[in-house]
């Protein structure tokens, strides 16, 4: 039987098992053996990470043409103007693509995220907000080019959800297996 398990990659742990020269990795939190990711966060990102052993699943999971949507909480520098977030919407030329629409919104109330270790570097002078973005794709590093592209830094960015799963109230480093039953997908 196929196993799924749902993640909170901590800050600086790489999406994968076998650690590299002083970076931690996903063997140091007790996962169930022959598991892994289904796509990835960078290292400096954190969230919700979908491990399983189920190859056509991930397959379903990751590829673009499928549409599945992943949803971030991103805290940027400086407060996007409404011309700012609807050029994300729009799609982005990046480097050697162009970025396929996506829903981006600012996040009205502000969240409340508990501080991370390290902390988020804070400058007096900048306001700092934290946007909700959906995107169908997952190209390297993509949702931080894209708001780096708009002049709004990406300071911290957390995956909330993929498609219908959810990082709920899981902590950094906490683990639970689910039934297959509950992705719907």
């Amino acid at each position: 039987m196929p196993r799924y398990i749902l993640f909170h990659k901590p800050y600086g742990v790489l999406s994968q098992f076998t650690p590299e020269e002083g970076s931690r990795a996903l063997s140091e939190f007790g996962l169930p053996k022959d598991i892994y990711p289904a796509g990835r966060l960078d290292k400096d990102s954190e969230g919700l990470l979908l491990l399983t052993d189920d190859g056509p699943l991930i397959e379903k999971l990751l590829n673009p043409r499928n549409e599945k949507p992943k949803t971030y909480w991103v805290l940027v520098e400086r407060v996007p103007t409404e011309d700012e977030l609807q050029k994300m919407r729009d799609g982005l030329k990046i480097e050697d693509y162009q970025t396929r629409p996506c829903s981006v919104r600012i996040l009205d109330p502000q969240p409340e995220i508990p501080p991370r270790d390290p902390p988020v570097r804070v400058r007096k002078t900048v306001q700092d907000i934290w946007l909700e973005m959906k995107i169908v794709e997952g190209k390297n590093r993509q949702v931080r080019k894209m708001t780096a592209a708009t002049g709004h830094p990406t300071l911290r960015l957390i995956r909330k959800k993929i498609a219908n799963l959810e990082l709920g109230s899981l902590k950094p480093g906490e683990w639970m297996e689910i039934p297959k039953s509950e992705i719907h997908f």
